[in-house]
């Protein structure tokens, strides 16, 4: 009986740190990922679309919103599926410096079933620049957000 609670005390401790990790190194605004917007429309409607307050979930210490039910119960079956890339940080600056630059949660781009989300204002869409070498930037993103994320 004691090991039991003391794997249960060690699985819990390790869920906190994490939660608490995601929480420091993700681009949140008060624990809210994406700028409000819903995860799950990007993938099923091709645009980005704003949730709704009272739809709403925590995955891991972050929370989500959604624009309808529908979307919610789909993320609740496979979060990681619909979780942006890089802790919802701009890809293109993952991958050319490694850098965490807030996005533009309007640009954004599907690549592998995974979304990805990019910098955009003044001029300077980030997505145009990672279209022209994306193979590239996608290694070093990956490998920056795994240095970065550790």
């Amino acid at each position: 009986m004691l090991v039991l609670f003391v794997l249960i005390l060690i699985s819990a401790i390790s869920f906190a740190q994490n939660d608490a990790k995601r929480l420091d190194q993700y681009n949140l605004e008060n624990k809210v990922a994406i700028q409000c917007y819903d995860p799950v429309g990007y993938f099923n409607k091709g645009k980005a679309i704003k949730g709704k307050k009272d739809l709403s979930t925590s995955y891991q210490g972050v929370v989500y919103k959604f624009s309808s039910s529908q979307n919610k119960e789909t993320f609740l079956k496979n979060p990681s599926k619909y979780e942006p890339q890089y802790g919802g940080w701009c890809a293109y600056a993952m991958g050319s410096a490694g850098e965490k630059v807030e996005i533009n949660p309007e640009t954004f781009k599907i690549i592998d079933g995974k979304l990805y989300l990019f910098y955009n204002a003044y001029f300077n869409n980030t997505l145009k620049s990672w279209n022209k070498d994306e193979t590239n930037l996608k290694s070093k993103a990956d490998n920056n957000w795994k240095k970065t994320y550790k």
